[in-house]
């Protein structure tokens, strides 16, 4: 994982090389502390206990060439503690493959599969994919769905090829669109939603997401494309990569997702329960990114999932 690593009574001193320059420190510590709650990881992090060049820094700070990482004793789970992803997981996960080239793949996500293992799962997409791909040994998730979404999720091959992604998706070079059934009939053609958002903890652990002054900059793009009953499908772009971010934007405008049992307004969901939605009504249909420095562009596309698909065909005949 580095240049050189030593013991010293149970605290690593790592200093990191060019291959992982530019990653950030939270996403360095899930890779190199594999099996360890995402939970303790940023808790060592909030209390100071990761240190980067003797100093405190923050979950985001982005690692360079040189720098001297202490990280404090973590007790790793036994690797027998971890089973392995199911078979019929790992079969879906080899058809949900929909773009793959040297540099990264692109799977079609299925709804109900959380993108990596941590918070009560054991295992997740990039699980599964490692199992199938043993040889490929830098797989690493570029961005993450919720686990109730289905659709386009972007994983890395090789290092140098996260970076880009990284930075590409920083600097929202990557367009991002999913459709979703909003609660309600929306009259306009469009509206661009900019509320800030934050996290929060509840006391019982879950994590929520709200509207407040002190988030985040957030911004999504909703596109009305077809009105029903009490219901309008349209289209969200993201132009920032915030938690939740289209849930609690759409419910922000008091149009919430349809089937988000979260966010969402009950009365509404019980009605389309009856259609037969039975999960949320959000799907990360495409995305799309030029490579720097090279011509063409690189644009997926996952079809609606059948479920969802179902749906709306039993709203266009009501």
């Amino acid at each position: 994982m580095s240049a050189s690593t030593v013991q010293s009574q149970g605290v690593r001193q790592v200093v990191i090389d060019g291959e992982y320059a530019g990653q950030r420190i939270d996403n360095y510590l899930l890779n190199l502390l594999k099996g360890v709650p995402r939970s303790l990881v940023y808790r060592i992090l909030r209390r100071g206990e990761v240190r980067v060049n003797k100093g405190r820094i923050q979950a985001s700070y982005r690692l360079r060439a040189g720098d001297q990482v202490r990280i404090p004793p973590v007790r790793l789970p036994e690797p027998s503690a971890t089973p392995a992803p199911p078979r019929p997981l790992l079969e879906q996960l080899e058809r949900a493959v929909v773009y793959e080239d040297e540099r990264l793949l692109v799977i079609d996500k299925p709804a109900g599969v959380a993108v990596h293992g941590g918070s009560g799962v054991s295992y997740g997409v990039i699980e599964g994919l490692r199992k199938l791909r043993p040889q490929a040994r830098h797989l690493e998730l570029v961005h993450r769905l919720d686990r109730d979404t289905s659709g386009c999720l972007l994983i890395s091959k090789k290092r140098s090829a996260l970076r880009v992604l990284h930075e590409l998706m920083r600097e929202n070079r990557v367009d991002k669109r999913y459709l979703t059934l909003l609660a309600g009939d929306w009259g306009q053609a469009k509206l661009d939603v900019k509320a800030p958002l934050a996290k929060n903890l509840l006391s019982g652990g879950e994590r929520m997401v709200r509207v407040h002054p002190s988030g985040k900059p957030s911004h999504t793009r909703f596109r009305r494309l077809e009105a029903f009953d009490q219901a309008t499908l349209v289209e969200a772009q993201l132009f920032s990569g915030r938690t939740h971010q289209i849930r609690v934007h759409a419910a922000h405008f008091g149009h919430p997702v349809l089937g988000d049992v979260k966010y969402g307004d009950e009365e509404a969901n019980q009605r389309l329960r009856e259609l037969g939605l039975r999960r949320l009504f959000l799907h990360a249909q495409s995305l799309a990114f030029g490579w720097p420095g090279e011509g063409g562009r690189i644009s997926v596309w996952a079809p609606l999932a059948p479920e969802l698909q179902l749906v709306l065909d039993k709203l266009r005949k009501k």
